[in-house]
């Protein structure tokens, strides 16, 4: 963790308020950025990053988290995926549903499972830096092949093939060990 990011998990420990200003300055493009991805709606956005910033109030303290990136992108990717749903329960769109759909393929159909958790993330611990990064682009943060395309300087049609190949051996791991997928 950065000096940063440790000075601002003290101002939340301090109960200060400032940390919230703070987390906002240093983070706030790259939650937008990443609430975007998800809900195509600037307010939509701005609405999960305002929810994630209260729950940085609420959890920290008692919560220190290693990475203070890293636990508001998971607290303001699961808003944001809650805001999409609750949108689209009645259509299909396009947006996050490609991504969703690729892994549900390859993924059993399980609630939470602590097990397949750390399953999945030695998977993604074990890809090449590169198959890492698309991996995590797409799955995590939602990106679209062509800003993945753009950003890695591949063809759509290479992510995309790169991606297929990557869920397969995920779907062989999960069946070894033990999952029906």
């Amino acid at each position: 963790m950065n000096d940063r990011d440790q000075e601002i998990i003290e101002l939340y420990f301090a109960r200060d308020e400032e940390a919230i200003r703070a987390t906002d300055k240093q983070y706030g493009g790259f939650c937008m950025s990443l609430a975007m991805n998800l809900l195509h709606n600037k307010s939509d956005a701005e609405e999960c990053i305002s929810d994630a910033y209260l729950k940085l109030w609420h959890t920290i303290p008692p919560k220190r988290p290693p990475s203070l990136k890293t636990y508001l992108a998971h607290i303001t990717r699961n808003f944001a995926i809650s805001r999409y749903r609750k949108r689209h329960a009645k259509r299909r769109d396009s947006g996050l549903e490609i991504p969703l759909s690729e892994l549900e393929e390859c993924l059993p159909a399980v609630e939470q499972d602590t097990d397949l958790k750390y399953i999945i993330n030695d998977f993604v611990a074990s890809l090449p830096e590169l198959d890492r990064k698309l991996f995590v682009g797409r799955y995590f943060y939602a990106y679209d092949l062509s800003m993945l395309s753009g950003a890695y300087g591949l063809a759509p049609n290479t992510i995309a093939q790169r991606l297929y190949r990557m869920r397969e051996k995920l779907r062989v791991i999960l069946t070894e060990g033990g999952y029906s997928v």
